[in-house]
């Protein structure tokens, strides 16, 4: 492993990849003028940042390695088809930065900044682009919970919210916590996974962590994507936040030529359960413009793919739920009842009409999304 990782994380952050000509070198590719200018051009519309940490994780000699699919572009970027909010997050947004889609939880996006700009985001749109979305006023996100007594936990997003300082982690934390309605709180980040020193490397924020833990329960949502991804220092990131006390789940999206085979799932439950970041959700990729094509997988071969994957693993390694987030709510995808016929069930619903909704649908076999539901 290469020394980049002793380095300060924000220092390193610094260093991150973010030209044609940067990864050219890196990589050993071989890239003409023309494809340099073909390069620049998708990332001045999806902005490429690859921390020199993630990038040692990629194996050169396979032209399809997992890792380097996850985080440097491809010219299948530039397939405009599918939506740039396929989940319906304008039409949930209460005040600026904050969205309250089910009642009992709300979801703060408290930055545009990542680590690293995945190359399959659902928030293509705002990552690395505009902070049009962005909380401009947090008082105007405080006051909002305060009011909504319903509310019982917050997700605090972006970006990602490690990518915060910790001045303001701590600020955010610190009026969140003297919310009395409020159970829990949660932190959805990638840091462990790319820049895990900004975890492992920064007592300051450790200290932050378990201050305010004591008060209330804080979570932390990785998102680990495959088994190349659980190295020594990402498993350092979560042992130092387990250790404050912090609990550790994991959301994992179905992604085309990542993770679409039950032996790959399979070996990346069985790790996280291992290194304490136990699964939470398994996501069907949405149909987000530039993602869609380039990494949804259709029902009827993910819903295999899952089921398989379960049959090589037990107890916690399988306690995910595979799930899509709908513009109606969060949809588990239960399985098939024939070939062709998959059973829905609404896990949280937007409309009261929805709970626990069970749908029986048919699907095409290039299906991958559910458009509009009855």
């Amino acid at each position: 492993m290469i020394g980049v990782e002793r380095m300060d994380w924000k220092t390193s952050l610094k260093n991150n990849i973010t030209t044609a000509d940067e990864i050219n070198e890196a990589l050993n590719w071989n890239l003409s003028e023309k494809e340099k200018n073909k390069f620049n051009e998708i990332i001045d519309r999806y902005p490429m940042s690859i921390p020199h940490y993630y990038l040692s994780l990629i194996n050169k000699d396979d032209p399809e390695d997992p890792i380097k699919k996850l985080c440097v572009p491809s010219i299948l970027e530039t397939d405009m088809s599918g939506s740039f909010d396929t989940s319906g997050e304008a039409s949930n947004t209460v005040v600026n930065g904050l969205q309250h889609k089910y009642k009992q939880t709300g979801m703060y996006l408290s930055t545009n900044r990542c680590a690293m700009y995945c190359r399959h985001c659902f928030r293509k749109r705002l990552v690395g682009v505009n902070d049009d979305e962005i909380n401009k006023d947090f008082d105007d996100v405080v006051n909002y919970i305060k009011e909504h007594k319903e509310m019982s936990n917050v997700l605090i997003s972006g970006g990602d919210s490690f990518m915060n300082s910790n001045k303001k982690i701590e600020k955010i934390l610190d009026e969140f916590t003297k919310i009395e309605h409020l159970s829990f709180l949660r932190f959805g980040t990638r840091t462990p996974v790319v820049l895990p020193s900004r975890i492992y490397g920064d007592d300051e924020l450790l200290n932050i962590l378990e201050h305010y833990n004591k008060i209330k329960q804080i979570y932390v949502i990785t998102h680990f994507n495959h088994p190349n991804e659980i190295t020594k220092e990402s498993t350092m990131a979560i042992e130092a936040l387990r250790n404050i006390g912090i609990i550790v789940r994991n959301q994992t999206v179905l992604l085309k030529g990542i993770n679409d085979n039950s032996e790959t799932l399979a070996s990346l439950m069985r790790g996280l359960v291992e290194i304490g970041a136990n699964p939470y959700y398994i996501f069907q990729c949405r149909p987000v413009s530039g993602v869609k094509n380039q990494f949804q997988v259709p029902f009827i071969e993910a819903v295999d793919i899952i089921d398989e994957a379960r049959t090589k693993i037990s107890g916690i390694s399988k306690s995910f739920k595979y799930a899509m987030s709908h513009p109606t709510g969060k949809i588990e995808i239960v399985g098939k009842l024939n070939e062709d016929e998959i059973l829905f069930k609404y896990h949280q619903a937007k409309y009261e009409k929805d709970q626990g909704r069970l749908i029986s649908i048919k699907v095409t076999p290039e299906q991958a999304w559910l458009d509009n539901i009855i």
